[in-house]
């Protein structure tokens, strides 16, 4: 090896650029192959923001329903107390329609109702009130009347209840009809017109 001969110094140095070569060929063969490719950090990113969003997404799905089952179990709670108490209302009403609700015990039946009052149950059921099968229970029918333009409660034996739009216990009373046209008679009068001829 004598510095003057220079192909010989160009031998040496050409492996390694062959080396280079090979490595990038078969680096990109390796890409066009579909080899998997190591994750970017963007990707990963990705991955984990849409893992978290599902998560948060799924909590407060969750939440929600934890807060309408408690708000539920809450509302049956209140419901059953206050269905408890319909029976003593009830006696309270008659002893006030008989006059016999005076002196502390009215005092008692006042914070009663003003108590029950403040969960918001009310009485329905009033003489006069269009009758609604799903509010009313008739049992009994009390004919018909020419004052009323639908059926019509005429009678309440029984007061009914709801607290909002739920009801407790239905209004049990009897009910009067609207009076229908003298339709008989004019039938009648069409049967003798249309009678054969002897």
């Amino acid at each position: 090896m004598t510095p003057a001969d220079p192909d010989q110094g160009r031998q040496e140095s050409d492996p390694s650029d062959g080396l280079d070569e090979e490595l990038a060929e078969l680096t990109e063969e390796t890409q066009s192959a579909g080899a998997p490719a190591e994750p970017t950090l963007e990707a990963q990113l990705a991955e984990r923001t849409a893992d978290l969003q599902r998560l948060q997404a799924e909590y407060v799905n969750y939440k929600r329903r934890v807060d309408r089952d408690r708000e539920l179990v809450r509302a049956q709670g209140e419901a059953a107390v206050l269905q408890s108490m319909l029976m003593v209302l009830d006696d309270i009403s008659r002893a006030a329609d008989h006059g016999e609700l005076q002196g502390g015990f009215k005092a008692v039946a006042d914070a009663l109702q003003q108590a029950v009052g403040k969960h918001k149950l009310e009485a329905f059921g009033a003489k006069g009130e269009v009758f609604d099968p799903s509010l009313h229970e008739a049992v009994f029918h009390a004919g018909e009347s020419a004052e009323v333009d639908t059926t019509t409660v005429d009678t309440v034996m029984r007061t009914g209840y709801r607290v909002g739009e739920r009801i407790l216990r239905a209004a049990t009373v009897g009910v009067v009809d609207p009076a229908t046209e003298a339709a008989a008679p004019e039938t009648e009068a069409v049967l003798t017109d249309e009678s054969p001829d002897e």
